[in-house]
């Protein structure tokens, strides 16, 4: 059976996962500046995933005063113990690492329990003796990362005692991603090394004692696409393993894919891949064994994804198991409308919102501008998006001032924070109004066109690869307005930690009706 990754596409990146109890896994991904935070994911078979809300839905559990994209929620995980789920995780502008819980998985998750712990990506590990630990990642004295861990009362956050070191890793930049397991006799101390970009990998070190000392894998990195040149899925690091109700081992991670196999560019943000992974002589490798190799361009290859040769595990965009972990295929076309995105689910918010300025109704959205623009830096504007999922999307929407005032906009934007966006709005000057296509690159602004209009427009937008394509539709014809190249959305130009949205707005006291929204990809 094949599967393609990523499972998870457009912006969900630092994945992590467990088993519930009732056969099915659930997994969380980062939001950083977006609200709601940590999207939530159930899946019965672990490749189809189906979002079931979020972790954070509310200001005291989220507080994003003054956050940008390199900012807010770092890194959860999810864990669940003695009928009870946690998810813990970073803010790391305001409260630092906490928990929340929750016995009802489909319900509202509890207020949160700070731990006064250093680091960045925290961890819980709940272990055989009723002990339970946080883990993070840290700096010594003399300044050098490594991975370390407290042990805590769980009902408080209390620490019980002092951090204490357990591995500097293999060396790479940037440790962090840090989980521990105990499987068999051994636990086993997984992290992430090289940085989130091109260099990412994942290593591990067993001990049979909790403190260590820690024996690294020989296999390490067990997964990196770091010398995969030419190879569209890049970047793949960051994880966290789960073993299924049929016996088998799978591993989630973050990768990218860039613009095309020679294009070092992406935008629609850090993915989730899910790999196959098997185990000899207590350690485990991301891959299956015992499958025929085969050449491809980038080496000799097992078709999982291990790489005899090298020791360690690639991520692939098709990937193929043995049959005997049976899962629905895959679906990636869809057509999203109002109608059927969801309020809870799929539209997020820059940072913390006010939220009585958008009227959801079943076919259409208003929104009352707020004093603050998309350009505006750590604060929320009036603004509501949804992630763009795929290179080639065909966007439509409908956009009507209710009420206006000269300087009023109003529209649609292809979002990667408030210094990279391309925009096409409506825009009030003096009594006349007009359709506006622009572009916001770090400190550059460009008007490619303006067309005087009525007070109302229909904006299309066509997403390809490289770039995206602006047109009125006005009298039952199409109006060109401009092209925007994919590459000025990237986070090799933005910088920051996320992905492209898809974002409707107004500013300058405009209130807007929005209508006949439509995203469509065809796979």
């Amino acid at each position: 059976m094949k599967y393609q990754n990523p499972v998870l596409r457009g912006m969900y990146p630092d994945p992590s996962m467990c088993a519930g109890p009732d056969g099915k896994y659930y997994m969380v991904t980062s939001s950083f500046q977006y609200f709601p935070g940590v999207p939530l994911f159930e899946s019965d078979d672990l490749i189809n995933w189906k979002q079931i809300g979020h972790c954070l839905t509310r200001k005291s559990q989220l507080l994003l005063e003054r956050n940008d994209s390199c900012s807010g929620i770092y890194a959860p995980t999810i864990r669940f113990n003695n009928g009870r789920f946690y998810m813990v995780v970073t803010n790391v502008e305001n409260i630092g690492n906490f928990y929340v819980y929750t016995d009802n998985i489909y319900g509202e998750w509890s207020e949160p329990i700070k731990v006064e712990q250093s680091g960045i990506d925290p961890s819980l590990f709940f272990d055989d003796d009723g002990k339970v630990y946080f883990i993070s990642n840290g700096n010594d004295k003399d300044g050098r990362g490594y991975i370390q861990m407290s042990e805590i009362d769980i009902s408080t956050g209390k620490k019980l005692s002092e951090n204490e070191p357990l591995w500097y890793g293999t060396g790479g930049r940037y440790i962090e991603a840090p989980h521990l397991y105990k499987f068999g006799d051994y636990y086993y101390l997984l992290n992430a090394e090289g940085g989130t970009e091109y260099g990412h990998m994942v290593n591990y070190a067993r001990s049979k004692n909790i403190r260590g000392p820690y024996e690294p894998c020989p296999a390490n990195p067990i997964l990196t696409n770091r010398n995969l040149g030419g190879y569209q899925l890049q970047g793949a690091g960051h994880g966290d393993i789960v073993q299924a109700k049929d016996g088998s081992w799978w591993f989630c991670h973050l990768a990218f894919r860039q613009l095309d196999n020679y294009m070092t560019y992406h935008h629609l943000g850090r993915e989730t891949c899910m790999e196959p992974v098997f185990w000899k002589d207590d350690w485990f490798y991301i891959g299956t064994q015992n499958t025929k190799p085969e050449e491809t361009a980038f080496g000799k290859q097992i078709a999982s994804g291990f790489n005899e040769k090298s020791g360690f595990g690639t991520a692939l965009l098709e990937v193929e198991v043995p049959d005997n972990h049976a899962f629905k295929p895959q679906t990636f076309s869809y057509v999203k409308t109002f109608q059927t995105l969801s309020e809870k689910n799929d539209w997020c918010y820059i940072c913390n919102p006010e939220k009585e300025n958008f009227t959801f109704e079943k076919d259409s959205l208003l929104i009352k501008a707020n004093n603050r623009s998309i350009n505006t830096d750590k604060d929320s504007p009036s603004f509501v998006g949804v992630r763009q999922c795929e290179f080639e999307e065909t966007v439509q929407i409908n956009c009507e001032f209710k009420n206006s005032v000269p300087g009023s906009k109003a529209g649609i934007t292809i979002y990667m924070d408030n210094w990279h966006h391309y925009d096409l709005y409506i825009e009030q000057v003096d009594e006349k109004y007009f359709a506006v296509c622009k572009f916001t690159i770090g400190p550059a602004d460009c008007i490619k066109k303006s067309v005087e209009i009525g007070n109302n427009a229909a904006f299309k937008i066509v997403s390809k690869t490289r770039g995206y394509d602006f047109i009125l539709c006005k009298d039952n014809q199409e109006e060109y307005l401009g092209y925007g190249d994919s590459r000025y959305l990237s986070s090799e130009v933005a910088g920051g930690f996320t992905g492209v949205f898809i974002g409707l707005f107004a500013e300058n006291k405009a209130t807007a009706k929005f209508t006949n929204l439509m995203i469509e990809h065809k796979n």
